[in-house]
């Protein structure tokens, strides 16, 4: 993050020899830089915080195992929640990034229905049973071939 500051004072030819000469009518470029720096800090949270629980959401919708299930349940029922007083619910962060949440919401829930009903159309595949070795006789107890 100083780095950026610092090439942004370079750029404004506020910065000579490491130290960077500030004069009150730049301060306010420096606050915008700022503010632009945090804004996009917290919209990479906030992305980051949406595509965990996508993933979350995806990744378990199917599983089996008390962790993994409780992860997915976790993540649907944040997508699910219509609060958005605070900062971290999914509508919220929604809103702040510009998306809609009921889409969202939408998308997530028709994908789930789907992946269900394929699981369901092959629930052999994921149900085999173990095949019995096949046992080959030693080579002198073979059958030769006739002719």
């Amino acid at each position: 993050m100083l780095k950026k500051r610092f090439t942004f004072a370079q750029d404004f030819g506020l910065a000579s020899d490491g130290w960077v000469a500030t004069e009150p009518t730049d301060a306010d470029k420096f606050e915008k830089q700022q503010k632009r720096t945090v804004r996009d800090g917290e919209e990479r949270l906030r992305m980051a915080v949406l595509e965990d629980a996508i993933q979350c959401f995806q990744q378990y919708v199917l599983s089996t195992r008390p962790r993994e299930k409780r992860l997915f349940q976790e993540a649907e029922d944040w997508f699910l929640d219509k609060e958005s007083e605070y900062i971290f619910s999914f509508e919220f962060i929604c809103e702040t990034l510009g998306f809609h949440p009921d889409h969202i919401r939408q998308g997530l829930m028709a994908w789930k229905e789907s992946k269900q009903k394929v699981d369901e159309v092959k629930p052999e595949a994921h149900r085999r049973t173990k095949l019995n070795r096949t046992r080959y006789l030693p080579k002198q107890y073979r059958l030769a071939k006739a002719g």
